[in-house]
């Protein structure tokens, strides 16, 4: 025997609701109180009702999409934010549109096309150089849709968003440093304009500074959080006389390249130099050796903005822009692994 798929009256007699507040509800949620938008959705949830996306999406000429913008999908670094997003979005029914915003894929003028109100309902930043009138200036209602900012943001606009204490996680890899005993660290930067090397270089430089220690610019390597920045910064200090005995990457895959370089140069880490990464990429654990590195949890980002742009989408235009922007700092940890130790007594 078939049995019958519930219907919006079936929600309606569990909700206590009439079903005009049910469609009224599941097709403009900004439009009744947050009691009955709680009863409705825990009424949907209680009898498995399915929405009709497509019909609901002809009505408010919606998309059931959001777009995600990510400065290099190459990098390993946001697979796992990617997946937080993904797990809560597909789990309210949203499709996620991935779009890499290297200038090479993806230029200003293809940004307002891409994210038109056709296209998406709601969209999340992981690149904070974007430029403001890029992702504004589209020409079409879209301008006021829904947007969140994770891991980067841009300082020129305000939008929620979702990050972590750069400063603070710099600090913490730079004072554990400073207790193994190091008095001569280096540090090897991000991208100069990006939001977070601007952050960490402002960390490292206040701790060690309250250590008592100096930073000569001659120990602060330029880099772009990659590999070949790390292997190029690697050549750097090998060249540099009284070298630092120590040295904070702003990156992960920047740590490695400066690791794996010294080891074809047949210079051992931690033994001739510490160092510590960021990020903590599932291969940190099993490189060799084994890569000290704040962790970010990147999943928890990815969950945590995908939430946060819902809960914005639930809003009216109105809405939104009375309330403030939320601002979420989830909490990072310093692991430490096997390539930092005391410095030798001779580099001392």
């Amino acid at each position: 025997m078939t049995t019958r798929a519930p219907s919006i009256r079936d929600v309606a007699k569990v909700a206590g609701v009439s079903t005009a507040s049910v469609s009224r509800t599941l097709s403009n949620p900004e439009m009744v109180s947050e009691a009955t938008r709680a009863l409705v959705f825990n009424a949907v949830q209680q009898t498995g009702y399915r929405i009709n996306v497509s019909a609901r999406n002809l009505r408010k000429q919606a998309t059931s999409a959001i777009a995600v913008l990510v400065p290099n999908l190459a990098n390993p670094f946001f697979a796992r934010i990617l997946s937080g997003i993904a797990e809560v979005m597909s789990g309210a029914g949203f499709s996620v549109l991935i779009a890499d915003t290297t200038p090479m894929s993806l230029d200003d003028h293809r940004v307002p096309a891409f994210l038109s109100l056709n296209q998406t309902d709601g969209l999340i930043v992981l690149d904070g150089l974007l430029e403001r009138d890029a992702l504004l200036n589209r020409g079409t209602p879209a301008s006021r849709a829904p947007m969140v900012f994770a891991c980067e943001w841009n300082e020129n606009l305000v939008r929620p968003s979702v990050t972590i204490d750069n400063q603070d996680a710099a600090r913490r890899a730079i004072r554990h440093l400073v207790s193994l005993g190091h008095k001569r660290i280096g540090v090897l930067n991000g991208p100069r304009d990006n939001v977070l090397t601007q952050a960490r270089l402002e960390g490292a430089q206040g701790a060690i500074h309250e250590s008592g220690l100096e930073l000569p610019k001659r120990w602060v390597f330029d880099g772009d959080f990659t590999l070949q920045a790390g292997v190029r910064a690697a050549a750097l200090w090998l060249g540099a006389q009284n070298r630092p005995t120590a040295v904070f990457c702003a990156s992960d895959e920047m740590a490695m390249g400066f690791i794996g370089e010294l080891n074809q140069r047949g210079v051992r880490v931690p033994d001739e130099v510490s160092v510590v990464g960021f990020d903590d990429l599932e291969i940190a654990a099993h490189f060799v050796p084994p890569l000290t590195t704040i962790h970010q949890p990147r999943e928890a980002i990815g969950r945590a903005a995908a939430q946060m742009l819902l809960d914005r989408m639930s809003l009216s235009v109105q809405e939104r822009e009375r309330q403030p922007a939320p601002k979420l700092v989830l909490p990072v940890d310093l692991v430490i692994r096997k390539s930092t130790s005391p410095p030798r007594q001779s580099a001392g």
